[in-house]
């Protein structure tokens, strides 16, 4: 039996605090509209939900993130639609409950639930109108991970209202795709206490691909003197946005600001949104349904054959019920194809918006 390739080095937490670019690691985007909205009355509520628009295009764009990230985790698809090409686009974030600058209930967390706030989110910016017979397909989903199971939810709520709906790195419902040692090893390692230098070493190998990972730092950088709507980094001399040595230490960075800001991320919200992805669950009627009421075509399933953190299974699958107009099993990518392979990213999403208005305009 051949060795197993060894894993990449993971620069450490004391080395990326004291690179020059750690202090320009979160973008000082500064959002048209922004807001704490009360949600869930009646639903175990009323609680905040911290929510941002970026942009003014007419092309309505929401980006719905996973497990344990904070709006920032979207900073790139935020730089791209909502300032890069903010008259064309207008992108609606929020921090899911349990997350960011929203509250953090002590409840049970559903993937349903989860999307009964971003609905609600909507209604309040004036994106859905819940008294329409006939409401517009103006909307573009995009959900990564435990994000595309709270999209699926969404999906079925308003499936009239979605001109496109891209399904990233996510699952139906979560499947034991591994032997019975494999699975009780990966759970327990989630809940084992850890340095924060080992939680995100294995963070970073199980989320993205090991050689991007090592290689120079690729994101494409905000410029304050040319960037509509863009600050300079705060708490530092610099005015410019820095680069790191290596994509693996950009990670680390926002892991980093994340994970030391305590009132932002804790592991009560975690735990909670774990739970609400570890139940999640769609029977292949159900997906049936939305992809009738949604249209096949409007829909885009894509996984990795690298992701680590929702098995390539998971994604086979989905595409098997869902049949989606497009499904994409792509070969090297790992679970968070918006950061690692973000230019791909960008195109194929403005590719999806485009069919949909296609679409809408042969209706």
């Amino acid at each position: 039996m051949a060795p197993k390739p060894s894993l990449p080095r993971i620069p450490t937490v004391a080395e990326t605090k004291s690179h020059p670019a750690y202090p320009t690691t979160i973008w000082q985007l500064e959002p048209d509209r922004s807001g704490l909205l009360p949600v869930a009355e009646g639903r175990g509520g009323p609680f905040n939900i911290s929510w941002e628009i970026h942009g003014e295009g007419p092309i309505k764009v929401l980006f719905i993130m996973g497990l344990a990230s904070l709006k920032s985790a979207w900073q790139r698809q935020t730089l791209f639609f909502g300032h890069e090409h903010r008259t064309r686009y207008s992108v609606l974030l929020i921090d899911n409950r349990g997350m960011g600058d929203s509250d953090k209930p002590l409840m049970r967390y559903s993937s349903s639930e989860m999307a009964r706030d971003w609905l609600e989110v909507l209604t309040h910016v004036g994106w859905h109108d819940p008294s329409a017979f006939t409401p517009p397909r103006s909307l573009n989903i995009i959900g990564v991970s435990l994000g595309g199971m709270i999209a699926q939810e969404l999906a079925l709520l308003i499936p009239t209202s979605i001109n496109s709906l891209s399904l990233c790195c996510t699952a139906a419902a979560i499947e034991n795709t591994t032997t019975f040692a494999e699975n009780v090893t990966t759970r327990a390692s989630m809940l084992i206490p850890k340095s924060m230098d080992r939680s995100i070493t294995d963070t970073a190998h199980q989320l993205f691909n090991h050689e991007w990972l090592l290689q120079p730092d690729d994101a494409h950088l905000p410029d304050p003197t040319t960037t509509p709507k863009c600050e300079p980094p705060v708490d530092t001399p610099s005015t410019s946005y820095l680069r790191f040595e290596t994509n693996a230490q950009r990670f680390v960075a926002q892991e980093v600001h994340k994970r030391e800001d305590k009132a932002r991320f804790g592991l009560k919200g975690f735990l909670l949104q774990l739970i609400a992805a570890g139940w999640h669950h769609k029977s292949p009627e159900q997906l049936r349904e939305l992809g009738d009421k949604v249209g096949r075509e409007r829909i885009l399933v894509m996984h990795g054959t690298q992701d680590g953190m929702i098995s390539i299974p998971h994604g086979r699958k989905l595409i098997q019920y869902l049949e989606p107009g497009k499904g994409l099993i792509v070969e090297d990518m790992g679970h968070a194809p918006l950061v690692e392979r973000s230019e791909w990213f960008h195109q194929t999403i403005e590719d999806m918006c485009a069919e949909g208005e296609k679409l809408n305009s042969e209706a």
